[in-house]
């Protein structure tokens, strides 16, 4: 890999590099303690940034061939002499075999670049530990976050912050200014006691997720139990058809659309209830309820799952026609047709419902992976602030009623057939017409003149009920000073 590419920065200004007191480190010694995978990553950033690194190893013979040649592998005593700042790339349980080099690296700055196996697992941070077994060091967290990998793809890919804790300020400047030239942001979390939280991050595993996706796997088995009753159960008892075959893809394909549907006006539904808050409070500085915050906290994960189901939903339609099943029911319907001698079984009213559910089904799919495309942050930081909510409000709630009209459009007359109601139960695209509709009727009424003038003034600031001073001239021409209501 090009030495261009590993040293140039990965973002702009951010973090801690607008500090004026960060100066260019390129070309002092770092040295590095451990000789695995990350240690080897991290001594060829280092060096492809400018920096000489001595790497410390108990083994070095046996280790010098897996780093660069321009970084020297020596013992581990000779490393900590030959340098001030010093990576400690070993795990927690390692530590005390550095205890005999204490007095050697006292004063030196020792940066902790481990990680645990599971969150608190300890009840003191590993950084912490370190600077109990070294008090005459100065320790630093940062770089635990970064991967191994990310250190060798350079700007191409990975995380791009470095979070920095420590006690010493000094150290901490030290430490951001050596992330800055390998091309990573600094990103100051202030004292010690923030390690803890900064082991813990590598470790969560989609934490924004977590809620939506327990959202769609209920909607899902709901949706899925619901048409399980309705396609299978209900044929088998009263008809004593063996239809368990549809269980796979029909029932699946069935699911689906309902799950993105209705996920997708969950994403705007929260914003319909902070906008009637606001009417009702008459105020934008009333903080909402912590479920309406985290939920609104959550619409980017709703809508992205949203899209996933409805891209699912539509391979899914593709595969229907190449069903061993579905080729039996066309013979058996050809069979029929024969016997009964019907020449011509085209009925208008149902093709154009297909084209019509078809074509509005597509323009809907293209419609959300736009917003899709959209919140990546890649793409969302290329746009200003008018376009992105353009894309995500506007286009979105467009994308809103244009899967109502697809699903209008696959019930079409066939709502008001008693026949479609097994077990007295509705079919399931009239359940899922609940939120949607509800949304969409909200959204009409809040762009009604009286009542968007209203919302607007509120969100630019205005309250119900505030008194606002104001001063008049009285009879004899002195200025008197009196109080009114903002809402009078």
């Amino acid at each position: 890999m090009s030495r261009g590419d590993m040293a140039k920065p990965l973002l702009g200004n951010g973090g801690m590099e607008g500090d004026p007191s960060i100066t260019p480190a390129a070309g002092r010694t770092i040295g590095v303690l451990g000789s695995g995978d990350f240690a080897r990553s991290l001594a060829i950033r280092l060096v492809c940034s400018g920096f000489k690194v001595v790497v410390g190893s108990r083994n070095p013979k046996r280790k010098a061939g897996l780093f660069p040649s321009a970084a020297e592998v020596t013992f581990q005593a000779e490393a900590v002499k030959k340098t001030d700042v010093i990576f400690v790339a070993v795990f927690r349980e390692h530590y005390s075999t550095l205890c005999d080099l204490a007095d050697v690296l006292a004063g030196k700055i020792l940066v902790d670049v481990s990680n645990n196996t599971e969150i608190n697992h300890h009840k003191e941070s590993n950084a912490e530990y370190l600077a109990s077994l070294f008090p005459a060091c100065t320790v630093v967290k940062g770089f635990n976050v970064v991967s191994a990998w990310t250190l060798q793809s350079g700007a191409r890919d990975g995380n791009k912050q470095v979070l920095i804790c420590s006690n010493n300020q000094e150290a901490k400047r030290t430490v951001a200014e050596i992330a800055q030239v390998m091309g990573f942001t600094p990103v100051d979390m202030g004292c010690m006691s923030s390690a803890c939280e900064i082991e813990n991050i590598p470790l969560r595993l989609l934490p924004a997720w977590k809620i939506p996706i327990l959202l769609a796997l209920g909607l899902f088995l709901c949706f899925f139990t619901y048409n399980l009753v309705r396609q299978v159960i209900h044929p088998y008892i009263r008809e004593q058809k063996n239809k368990f075959y549809k269980i796979p893809v029909e029932v699946v394909n069935t699911t689906l659309p309902c799950v993105a549907y209705v996920m997708l006006s969950l994403v705007y539904l929260p914003g319909v209830l902070a906008a009637c808050s606001q009417l009702y409070y008459g105020t934008k500085y009333r903080r909402f309820p912590d479920w309406l915050d985290q939920w609104l906290q959550h619409r980017k994960q709703i809508g992205l799952l949203s899209f996933f189901c409805a891209a699912l939903h539509a391979v899914y339609s593709l595969c229907l026609p190449m069903r061993r099943s579905h080729r039996y029911q066309l013979i058996e319907t050809a069979v029929k047709q024969a016997v009964e001698k019907k020449m011509n079984i085209w009925v208008e009213e149902e093709v154009w419902r297909m084209e019509i559910y078809i074509s509005v089904g597509i323009i809907a799919l293209g419609l959300l992976s736009l917003l899709a495309i959209t919140s990546l942050p890649s793409i969302a930081n290329s746009l200003n602030w008018r376009e992105f909510s353009f894309v995500q409000s506007t286009l979105g709630f467009i994308a809103l009623v244009i899967s109502t009209l697809h699903t209008l459009t696959y019930g079409w007359s066939r709502a008001f057939d008693e026949n479609q109601y097994k077990f007295y139960l509705p079919p399931t695209y009239t359940l899922t017409l609940l939120v949607p509709c509800t949304v969409i009727l909200a959204k009409v009424i809040f762009n009604l003149p009286c009542i968007h003038q209203r919302l607007l003034r509120i969100r630019r600031g205005w309250e119900k009920g505030r008194y606002v001073k104001f001063v008049l001239p009285s009879a004899t021409g002195e200025y008197s000073s009196g109080e009114t209501s903002s809402n009078v």
